[in-house]
């Protein structure tokens, strides 16, 4: 069975069909912010400024590598004198088009899917932790001579690594939280 997996205007049939389609969403997104923003003759750093944001978050946006934070999706739709089904769509509404979705909805959508990226970091970060103290207590059953004490310190390390590595990305998910 087929997992199906809606990305906006395109269907996506695997993993990365999924990923294709929102890198592509988002480039189209991001020239459609620069060419909104150019046409009200603003530049990265004056829009910026009025969203409280950097000119490198801008600039991320128009290049495609992120879509804006839900947090702010309103005020640039307002900057730009646009709907967030444009921005989302990343084309101007005609006149006679009917969308089947209202802003409402598109936010909260935003909300959930940025909630839940967040909360996959977390959970890495704390499979990486589990995993850093299993290898850990297995580390502690390897010894005895001089090639399973090698294994056994490896293991060590290794648990070490992976333990500050979950920590690090437990700690990164928890601020962006904050």
């Amino acid at each position: 069975m087929r997992d199906v997996v809606f990305v906006p205007n395109r269907i996506c049939f695997n993993q990365k069909q999924q990923v294709e389609a929102s890198k592509m969403n988002q480039q189209t997104t991001g020239k459609y912010i620069s060419h909104k923003r150019k046409a009200k003759n603003l530049t990265q750093e004056q829009l910026a400024e009025r969203l409280g944001v950097s000119n490198k978050t801008i600039s991320k946006w128009e290049t495609g590598k992120c879509l804006p934070d839900y947090s702010v999706v309103k005020r640039l739709c307002e900057e730009l004198e646009i709907t967030v089904a444009e921005l989302m769509d990343g084309e101007d509404m005609g006149k006679s088009s009917v969308r089947a979705y209202d802003e409402e909805q598109i936010m909260d959508l935003l909300k959930r899917t940025q909630e839940l990226e967040k909360q996959k970091n977390l959970l890495y970060g704390i499979l990486l932790i589990v995993m850093g103290i299993a290898l850990q207590a297995l580390s502690h059953t390897v010894g005895g001579s001089n090639v399973k004490d090698f294994f056994s310190g490896l293991l060590l390390g290794i648990s070490i690594a992976e333990m500050l590595a979950g920590v690090y990305v437990v700690g990164k998910s928890l601020r962006q939280k904050a």
